[in-house]
């Protein structure tokens, strides 16, 4: 979850330090800090929050060198306190480490370490990391004359890092090797920029974005050796690698704010855009009947899939239960969603001809790499033809460890999301699934021509009714913002494929506003949640024509007759005069409709955080990408 950032060249490291750290606060805004190297003097300062007070600290101490390494924390092992923050020393202070990730086995480690006479100055697994590193010099008996050597601390990097059990991404520091930075990766994410004489290592590439175009992303178990001179990459058995580096395309990894109050505003605003751009992309003019929708597959892809599973956490999950629904209502795939993290630990039983989707916008999300690990190694395992595994990736980073992971990947093209919450992002997952639908539906003759062709149609209509949609609500979602103002339980509810958006929608309003919310199957609420249910309990109700319409209709009337305030979610009309507030959307067909009923519920979500003088982009607790089990 937290976001590391290492730098070594020709310039000052502190500008490009805390430069990459304000790309990268979405992954963590607990503590931040930085160590720095001139000659071979340490310096190193840390602050509690978020990283403007490191920024005013290093302003006013200083941290001169051209070598150095910083770390934006999302606590998981110790108080989101100074003592906890990165980077961590050893006892001599001349070694210092930043890490993403857990060691599972630092509580062996650190008792290992105290017995030895270790004092440790935090309690997080981290700073068993330069205490072994330091340890591990010790026993290669090395001292001051080694100053300057790079492969030393390299060897000692390496011996320490089969100890280390869990995932981590690390970089290291040596007062006594002043031109040399060592980093490693495993299970954790970490780029290499290129530049001209310098290099500059990243959690993301957003910190790398404003620096070079030229990347080389670290495999799983990677150690590197950076100097001004070059990078010598080993794998975990010591091997030199020999690899050549990517390219970046585009701004789409600069965040800008523009004129927004804050990024999720303005990536709610960009949602009509991030539509357009998939509509030109996989929706051209012209396709044939067989094969309606581009995708970057060719017929194989397709060969043979009898059902689907799909693996995904959070939001990313909401768009997959829609996905399902299409996948399954549509296209005719019997289609299962399940929690990466549940799926890790409790599979079900293999079953032939199955593609397995990962979901995750930044391609880096722990569970849902480990469940796609574990789900291939099963069905290698197996030995059948039948149960080879088959594998999609649909992110939003077409440069993640997924997209080098799995054979296949959607790329949903929504830009950089800085937000913690997602939005846009999760507008590109549902629109993956679309396209997929789509195409599944085409070749399996599920639907005929007409009812594909239609549902383009609509397809290619969004932009625009987005457009018109935000436009309103933006204005609409202020002026409602107030009578959440004491609010402290919200239930939103839906059916059929707006299930999962009500989901989200209570999704969104718990991550920005700490307010309590759940999402229900409409038809369930008079299986307990009822019960909640007084004029302190606003109810929000997504309607939309089609079968199930008067259902939710009857389900709102249960919950007003309770005296809940009803806000409906539904085109206007007699049918929705019963709803306190309307928020209202197009009437579409019931396909279409998630890609429009989501947006009045990211906005109220978003004007009543606002409202409430909350932090938008970087609520508490959260981070924006989980690489951490």
């Amino acid at each position: 979850m937290c976001g590391i950032v290492a730098v070594i060249g020709s310039r000052d490291a502190a500008p490009l330090l805390l430069e990459g750290l304000r790309q990268l606060e979405y992954r963590g805004y607990d503590s931040a800090g930085i160590a720095t190297l001139q000659n071979t003097e340490l310096h190193c300062i840390r602050a509690k929050g978020k990283l403007k007070n490191l920024t005013s600290r290093v302003e006013v101490e200083g941290a001169p060198g051209l070598c150095g390494i910083g770390h934006t924390r999302w606590a998981t092992h110790g108080k989101p306190e100074e003592h906890n923050a990165h980077p961590h020393r050893d006892g001599s202070g001349r070694i210092a480490v930043v890490q993403n990730g857990i060691i599972e086995n630092h509580r062996s480690l650190r008792e290992e370490l105290t017995a030895a006479g270790v004092s440790f100055q935090s309690e997080t697994d981290t700073e068993v990391i330069p205490h072994l590193i330091a340890a591990q010099l010790e026993l290669m008996g090395v001292g001051a004359i080694a100053a300057g050597n790079g492969e030393i601390l390299l060897e000692a990097v390496q011996a320490v890092l089969p100890r280390l059990q869990g995932a981590y991404a690390l970089a290291v520091l040596w007062a006594d090797a002043p031109g040399a930075l060592v980093v490693a990766r495993k299970a954790a994410p970490l780029l290499i920029g290129l530049g001209e004489g310098e290099f500059l290592c990243a959690s993301d590439t957003p910190a790398l974005a404003g620096f070079t175009r030229t990347i080389l992303p670290m495999e799983d178990g990677e150690v590197a050796l950076l100097s001004p001179l070059g990078i010598e990459l080993y794998d975990a058995e010591g091997v030199r690698q020999q690899r050549t580096p990517t390219m970046l395309n585009g701004s789409e990894h600069i965040a800008d704010k523009r004129h927004f109050r804050h990024f999720m505003l303005k990536e709610i605003h960009e949602q009509p855009e991030t539509a357009r751009l998939w509509v030109d992309r996989h929706l051209p003019v012209g396709l044939p009947a067989s094969n309606p929708v581009a995708l970057p597959f060719d017929e194989s892809f397709y060969e043979g899939v009898e059902r689907i599973q799909i693996l995904a956490c959070g939001t990313s999950r909401h768009a997959a239960l829609v996905g399902a629904y299409l996948l399954e209502q549509f296209a005719g795939l019997p289609t299962t969603v399940f929690y990466a993290s549940e799926f890790r630990y409790a599979p079900p039983p293999l079953a032939p001809h199955t593609l397995t989707i990962g979901v995750t916008q930044s391609g880096e999300t722990a569970d849902t790499l480990a469940a796609l690990t574990m789900d291939a190694k099963r069905r290698e395992d197996h030995g059948q033809a039948d149960f080879a595994p088959r594998q999609l990736g649909i992110t939003n980073r077409a440069e993640s460890s997924l997209a080098r992971q799995v054979p296949h990947i959607l790329d949903i093209g929504a830009g950089i999301e800085v937000g913690v919450a997602a939005t846009k992002t999760f507008l590109g997952q549902l629109l993956a699934f679309y396209g997929l639908a789509v195409a599944f539906a085409a070749r399996r003759g599920h639907r005929s021509d007409a009812e594909i062709k239609a549902l383009l149609e609509e397809l290619r209509a969004l932009p625009r009714q987005l457009q018109l949609l935000v436009e309103h609500h933006d204005k609409g979602s202020e002026a409602l913002a107030p009578r959440f103002a004491s609010t402290q339980d919200v239930i939103f509810l839906g059916r059929g494929i707006n299930y999962p958006i009500a989901l989200e929608g209570a999704l969104k309003l718990k991550e920005i506003s700490y307010i309590h919310a759940e999402g229900y199957p409409a038809g369930e609420m008079k299986h307990g949640p009822i019960a909640l249910l007084d004029a302190h309990v606003p109810v929000v109700s997504i309607a939309m024509p089609g079968p199930v319409f008067e259902k939710v209709l009857s389900n709102a009337q249960e919950a007003k007759a309770r005296d809940a305030q009803m806000i409906g979610v539904a085109p206007e009309g007699p049918d929705t005069e019963l709803f306190d507030a309307l928020l209202p959307v197009p009437e579409v067909s019931e396909w279409v409709s998630p890609l429009l009923t989501v947006v009045p519920m990211q906005l109220l979500s978003y004007h009543i955080a606002a409202y409430r003088g909350l932090d938008v982009d970087q609520p508490r607790n959260l981070a924006k990408s989980v690489t951490v089990e």
